[in-house]
């Protein structure tokens, strides 16, 4: 089978490698498509992950061979599937920080999302493999993972009816999460970016009101459209530290915000201290996906609450990944969301 292996930046091989083989309770699917996740982006440009490593977590495939005892599902059945499982039970766990979990952070498909088939082990037949209805696509199938992601930072920041809501960064996670604070009925969501390809796009999106950080006073502007109370949710979906103290500042008193992105190993943030004290301001973080969202990402992936469609601008067969990841990081390109495809 045809894998797309990492080397370092810039050097992703086409290779072939053996089919895996199954054991009792595992299942391997046929990949139809794989997103190009900010994630893989990350790990492939600043090379934290060792050379060999497939990446991609974002897939929807087929099943083409069941190991024994797998009853629930038949080959042929059209399945997303999730790339980590929590073990449920440990303190982290217990605690609703699943994502935390050391079974979760140890658990992985194999080898990896950009590969033309991929081994399930009996735990993610289990607890992250979903069966499809027809009318769901695979590429809308791919969606459901970066779509469970930002429903459970929605969740986490506890959007209510009425709430003010901006989101900074509107890359593919930014352009969920807008679309979700509009379904949880947020009576203003303002998108802030310094693209305004971008912001065209989370205007199409939902998208009540729109700040270009790059030619605006992002206070200013935000003041004057909350009446001068501030944002009551904030989402930061770009890993530029000083988007998330601006954050602390534009947020209302008793407000929330969220971080929602990936920064360089041992970033540090200034914030104004007593904004968290006096203010009540809550600054938490959201991290990536767990079992319990994936029923809801299907229904509101399958009755278009969340238009997924719109946002893959792009499309990629998988030996060429590298161009894929190049224009996904390409400033001049158009591009909202990258979707990898087998050959």
């Amino acid at each position: 089978m045809k894998a797309a292996v990492y080397y370092d930046v810039n050097d992703i091989r086409t290779e072939d490698r053996a089919l895996p083989e199954l054991e009792a309770g595992e299942a391997l699917i046929k990949m139809h498509a794989c997103g190009l996740c900010g994630t893989d982006i990350h790990k492939a440009v600043h090379k934290t992950v060792k050379p060999g490593t497939v990446l991609g977590h974002e897939v929807g495939g087929e099943i083409v061979k069941l190991g024994e005892g797998v009853g629930n599902f038949r080959i042929g059945d059209r399945v997303f599937v999730a790339h980590h499982v929590p073990c449920f039970t440990c303190h982290a766990c217990q605690r609703g920080h699943h994502t935390v979990c050391k079974q979760w952070k140890e658990t992985n498909i194999e080898p990896g999302g950009f590969s033309e088939y991929i081994r399930l082990s009996p735990l993610h037949v289990k607890h992250s493999m979903v069966k499809l209805p027809d009318s769901v696509t695979y590429e809308q199938a791919a969606m459901m993972e970066p779509t469970a992601c930002a429903l459970r930072a929605v969740e986490r920041a506890g959007i209510r009816p009425g709430d003010s809501v901006m989101v900074v960064g509107t890359g593919q996670v930014g352009a969920i999460l807008l679309q979700l604070s509009k379904a949880w009925h947020a009576g203003l969501v303002i998108a802030n970016d310094v693209s305004e390809y971008r912001l065209e796009m989370a205007r199409k999106l939902g998208a009540d009101r729109i700040i270009n950080g790059a030619k605006e006073d992002t206070m200013a502007s935000v003041m004057e459209m909350t009446e001068g109370q501030g944002v009551d949710v904030i989402f930061v979906a770009a890993a530029v530290p000083a988007l998330l103290s601006s954050a602390v500042n534009c947020a209302a008193k008793g407000g929330t915000v969220l971080s929602f992105a990936i920064f360089n190993q041992d970033t540090t943030v200034s914030v104004v201290a007593n904004r968290i004290c006096m203010d009540e301001v809550s600054l938490i973080g959201s991290y990536s996906s767990t079992p319990f969202e994936y029923p809801t990402v299907l229904q509101l992936i399958r009755s278009h609450v969340i238009d997924v469609d719109s946002m893959v601008t792009h499309r990629f067969p998988l030996s060429k990944l590298n161009e894929a990841i190049r224009t996904a990081t390409d400033p001049e390109e158009r591009c909202l969301k990258v979707m990898i495809t087998p050959d």
